[in-house]
């Protein structure tokens, strides 16, 4: 039975929680989460690691302890050291935990004083102002409890489209095993490169005597099938993602594919062009009366109802038709336009590499720059760094650019913007830099109003290069903080500064729209890593579909250029 790392990581998470809800030891507790983080981020599989006979112990933060509990894993999917937690441990208890703002202590006290186990208890409670009576709980942190498990339970159903990732190539892998299978193509939102996704649509041309249908009810993975047919097939895998599969003949493959991959409001257009021309279109193909005249690619589809082929990251019925009548489709951004990255952390803060570590790494992923930007004093759990500390790093990175070759590291911070619009660090310390990352890091929770002039203040600040994640969100774990991002884009215009497009999937913020406004206004974008491991390099793929949806191209992008150009850019924003 196959089993992802997505799936080791979410066994260690389960074991951290519940070891902190007993109370644990915190660096026991610590320790599963950086192995949960280590794990998930991780570019190779641990099960193909294991065949490889590679030495798990040899991974960052993975000791003997937990080499032999995934090692368990591997072989049976799961750990009897997860079962004991879960048999010591009240019924509910962990999935509380998982709400931002409500640790061990808070949620032992709902246990204990309002018998409260699940989501829906709670909510309930909240609903009815049962919970604001609680010592250390109020009207507000009741507010803020209901609006984290709506988050949670609207999330439930999606997945992080990094994550789905994992179970789609697998799966893709497996079918194409099948010597009777041509091609197979995962539709829908996920070829999109929607942030999140729903289910997974994969389409599949194969002989007529081909086995896949059985063969894909017959996945290792399968927990339950829910249709058989003969060209079409659904399951939910014991990650609980749905699966549709379906068998089209090569002649409908293109119409076949640009349906399921929609998005509703893109094709329902694109069904009105071929209307309006005498013609039908369907997953079968393009027909004139009886006769089908195109459908066996998506290029023959389009061409048909006068269009060039519009990228799928680009149909969401947000003009795309129009601009492509018009012949102005962006050239969209691919990932090896990008020569850098201007946002990563080493072992100096809270990331797990040297920093010639990961000089390394970023090389070997194809970037010719990358700028060290450490956490500032300020976030303490990060270990943020101080003046002295940074200037430390200063003279490090300097020797090291000595000795690198095909990669120059930049000196730079993701000092945190205080409440008031204050930045974390004098700029005595920040004039020393190539840059400076600017990002919110608590204060969540303020008004509209005052948040945005937070990021005005910070953005107007003699030394400042980019605003990082610029909404704050987390998916599925936290809503976008209240700002006015109409008039953040515009003021990063006129002050000549640049937006981050955060690449950590459950970042992916810019979100596609800002992008666009980005784009609209002549803000250049920075597409970053964020990287806290060599791995994470990584996710530059994400950032790029995302950027994709929001039409960037590449001169809409900070970090594609080559760095003697870069350099520029970034002096102007620094004093």
């Amino acid at each position: 039975m196959p089993v992802h790392n997505v799936d080791i990581a979410e066994i260690f998470e389960q074991i951290a929680d519940l070891l902190d809800i007993q109370g644990d030891n915190p660096f026991r507790i610590r320790a599963y989460r950086n192995a949960a983080r280590t794990v998930r981020d991780l570019g190779t599989e641990l099960s193909a690691l294991k065949i490889q006979g590679v030495d798990l112990t040899r991974l960052p933060g993975i000791g003997k302890d937990l080499a032999d509990k995934i090692n368990e894993i591997l072989r049976t999917g799961g750990t009897t050291a997860l079962k004991k937690l879960k048999q010591a441990t009240p019924r509910g208890l962990p999935e509380l935990l998982k709400l931002p703002g409500l640790g061990p202590k808070r949620v032992k006290a709902l246990q204990e004083q309002l018998d409260i186990h699940t989501l829906k208890q709670l909510r309930a409670a909240a609903a009815s102002g049962k919970v604001r009576s609680l010592p250390g709980f109020g009207p507000k942190s009741e507010q803020q409890i209901l609006q984290a498990i709506e988050t949670q339970l609207s999330a439930s159903a999606r997945m992080l489209l990094a994550t789905a990732a994992q179970y789609a190539q697998s799966l893709m892998e497996y079918l194409h095993q099948s010597k009777a299978v041509q091609e197979v193509v995962v539709a829908g939102s996920y070829r999109r490169a929607k942030e999140t996704v729903g289910d997974l649509d994969i389409l599949v041309t194969a002989a007529k005597t081909s086995d896949v249908m059985s063969r894909f009810v017959s996945y290792d993975e399968v927990k339950r099938v829910l249709a058989h047919g003969e060209t079409r097939a659904t399951v939910i895998l014991r990650s609980g993602l749905q699966v549709d599969l379906r068998v089209v003949p090569p002649v409908s493959f293109g119409a076949a594919l640009h349906y399921f991959t929609g998005s509703k409001a893109h094709n329902i257009a694109v069904r009105r062009l071929g209307q309006q021309r005498g013609m039908k279109i369907n997953e079968y193909g393009v027909f004139k009366g009886d006769q089908r005249i195109a459908g066996a690619s998506e290029a023959s589809l389009f061409e048909s109802v006068g269009l060039p082929f519009i990228p799928p990251e680009l149909r969401e019925g947000r003009g795309e038709i129009e601009a492509a009548t018009r012949d102005t489709l962006p050239t969209l951004i691919e990932l090896k336009h990008l020569k850098g990255d201007l946002h990563s952390h080493s072992k100096a803060s809270d990331g797990h590499h040297t920093l010639r570590e990961l000089a390394e790494a970023a090389n070997k992923a194809g970037l010719s720059y990358l700028a060290i930007t450490e956490h500032s004093r300020h976030l303490s759990v990060a270990h943020g760094l101080d003046e002295k500390r940074l200037s430390g790093q200063i003279e490090a990175i300097d020797r090291l650019n000595e000795e690198l070759k095909g990669i120059t590291l930049l000196k730079g911070i993701e000092v945190d913007i205080l409440e008031d619009g204050g930045l974390d660090l004098p700029d005595t310390i920040l004039s020393r830099l190539d840059l400076v990352v600017g990002a919110v890091h608590s204060q969540f929770n303020l008004p509209r109003k005052r948040q945005t002039e937070r990021l005005v203040r910070a953005m107007n600040q003699r030394y400042f290069t980019l605003l990082a994640h610029p909404s704050g969100r987390l998916l599925g774990k936290r809503k976008a903080y209240e700002v006015d991002m109409e008039r953040i884009i515009k003021e990063t215009s006129q002050r000549g500064c640049h937006l981050e497009l955060n690449a950590q999937p459950q970042r992916l913020d810019l979100n596609d729209i800002h992008c666009r406004m980005a784009k609209d206004a002549g803000v250049l974008v920075s597409i970053n890593s964020d990287a806290h491991r060599s791995g994470d390099f990584a996710y530059l793929t994400y950032g790029v579909g995302q950027a994709r949806r929001g039409w960037l191209e590449t001169k809409d992008v900070l970090n594609t250029r080559a760095l003697a150009q870069l350099r520029p850019l970034l002096k102007q924003t620094m004093g």
